[in-house]
């Protein structure tokens, strides 16, 4: 039997469900279940050993409002035993000194939490001053930039799919 996936996404506009959603087709609908974190609570994530989780880069280097709402709920949860991938969502152009920051501020408290991280980004064909989603050179995740490089999104994400469901032993 082949193992659920969570995706859990913080969205503003939209880009950021729209991009999970794909996501979501690229590893297999019936694989993994999509959640947005404004209707979740901490017992939600107990249901899956593989996470994804989403969030864009709201205003300057903070996290989209529902999950800065959530942000907390963190500090009580045990992501131990859990592989976790990440996407984010940002403007390297516009936010060049916090590109993707979102990703890197949840990725430090999962992990702290006992979260295994999987699925690091290279930065080669990105421009940006600096993230907090850097680890040792690479994204902890998946770096969308839909205001300045939409056109290889699509093929990023078919990219990033498949290093995950490998990853992920699927």
């Amino acid at each position: 039997m082949t193992k659920k996936i969570g995706l859990f996404f913080g969205t503003q506009t939209g880009n950021t469900e729209a991009i999970a959603e794909t996501i979501q087709t690229a590893i297999g609908k019936g694989i993994v279940d999509l959640h947005n974190i404004a209707d979740c609570n901490p017992e939600d994530f107990n249901e899956y050993e593989l996470l994804i989780v989403g969030c864009p880069t709201w205003n300057i280097g903070e996290l989209v409002a529902d999950w800065e709402g959530f942000y907390d709920d963190l500090d009580q949860m045990d992501f131990s035993g859990k592989k976790v991938a990440y996407f984010g969502l940002g403007d390297q152009v516009g936010y060049g000194d916090n590109f993707l920051d979102a990703i890197g501020i949840l990725e430090e408290k999962i992990k702290e939490r006992g979260g295994k991280t999987v699925g690091y980004w290279s930065t080669d064909g990105y421009d940006f001053n600096e993230s907090k989603a850097l680890r040792a050179g690479k994204f902890v995740g998946l770096a969308i930039d839909e205001e300045n490089q939409s056109e290889r999104t699509a093929e990023r994400i078919k990219i990033w799919s498949n290093q995950v469901k490998s990853l992920f032993g699927i």
